[in-house]
């Protein structure tokens, strides 16, 4: 072979690897073509599909704020969704038992729950810090712990075991009393008292001496009327006029030491919510954070307007707890308090943080709020 010829092999052997070469590449980037194109497909398919879940309730079905806050918050999801995520709400009993519908999402009977945190003491304690303390934080004082301070995140790591992702839905604002069949004069007049209060609350009645009594709300009246129980907490005037109480009861008492700022819970089975896309998460987390601001704002603009009421046209006899009252309670809740987080490293984490923002929040309110509101 002369050297003209072994310059033609080599050259021919050059072209044909870069033949392979490029049909190589071309292989790659077809196969890139489609894994792109499918990947695409799927996105948009996904971001196409319609999901339809069921939402199971504590409150009756529609009651005024409460029913109607978790109707609101399936609205608006549906709404900000364009219809790709519509949520069919169930009130008390529908479905499962009012007070059975965290075990429903947690077991997938339904994808949401619309309740409040302290009903679940029973699974751990702790769980009622996410729902209100006696004489604790107040409502705008519970939001900003959640979502500025840390809570959320311990509410999260909370309710993870239970596979379950919780989400703040409302706030009832500083609640009432409660209604009773006697008057609360003393201490004494606490003793032997039948009462439907839950939660921290409930514990402190008693340690006072009581029985709480937890019945769900749509109970209440009839319970109350038939003497099951001697007095019942539920919400505010509100609330409280539209379930009619003050036919059941005589004495409507103030105020609501046991409940200063109740969060209202939205909470969803974690495999179905992380089957949604991320901006159908991001819906359901944004629409929640709505969702509890307008039912902070109803219970404003409503609770006066039900309180003229149940006065003037029911002649509903409105008290205040005597002081010594008060401070029995005071003390016996920060017994309670201490007997929960006493044996759980995790309660005393939670509170321990629910407590130091109390603590600042208190101090700046002390110049601002309850300063404002004194001199106005």
């Amino acid at each position: 072979m002369n050297h003209k010829e072994a310059n033609n092999k080599n050259n021919r052997r050059k072209f044909l690897q870069y033949l392979g070469v490029a049909a190589a590449s071309c292989t790659v980037a077809s196969c890139n073509n489609d894994e792109a194109s499918n990947a695409n497909t799927s996105k948009q398919q996904n971001s196409q599909q319609t999901f339809n879940w069921k939402m199971v309730t504590t409150w009756p079905k529609n009651f005024p704020g409460l029913g109607t806050g978790a109707e609101y918050l399936a609205q608006i999801i549906k709404e900000m969704s364009g219809g790709r995520l519509n949520i069919k709400v169930y009130g008390a009993g529908e479905i499962v038992p009012a007070f059975e519908i965290f075990d429903a999402v947690a077991a997938e009977t339904a994808e949401m729950g619309h309740g409040s945190a302290y009903y679940w003491k029973g699974k751990n304690p702790a769980l009622q810090f996410f729902s209100t303390v006696p004489f604790g934080m107040t409502a705008n004082e519970m939001n900003a712990w959640l979502y500025h301070g840390g809570g959320m995140e311990l509410w999260q790591r909370a309710y993870q075991p239970f596979g379950l992702v919780p989400m703040a839905a409302g706030n009832t604002m500083v609640q009432m009393g409660g209604w009773f069949n006697k008057e609360i004069n003393s201490v004494e007049d606490l003793q032997g008292l039948k009462m439907r209060i839950p939660g921290l609350g409930g514990e402190v009645l008693r340690l006072a001496g009581g029985t709480p009594v937890n019945v769900p709300g749509g109970d209440l009246f009839v319970s109350l009327q038939k003497g099951v129980i001697d007095a019942t907490e539920w919400v505010g005037p509100y609330n409280d006029l539209a379930f009619g109480l003050y036919k059941a009861a005589k004495y409507y008492y103030s105020p609501g030491w046991h409940e200063p700022g109740t969060t209202l819970e939205c909470f969803v089975n974690e495999k179905a919510f992380n089957s949604l896309p991320q901006d159908l998460q991001a819906i359901v987390r944004n629409a929640s954070r709505v969702a509890n601001q307008n039912m902070m704002l109803e219970y404003v603009a409503r609770n006066n307007d039900a309180l003229v009421s149940l006065i003037n046209e029911h002649n509903v006899d409105v008290r205040e707890f005597p002081a010594d009252v008060i401070e029995k309670l005071r003390e016996l809740s920060a017994q309670v308090v201490a007997d929960v987080v006493g044996s759980d490293p995790f309660a005393q984490e939670i509170y321990d943080s629910y407590q130091g923002f109390l603590a600042k929040s208190k101090a700046w309110h002390d110049l601002s709020e309850r300063a404002y509101l004194n001199l106005r």
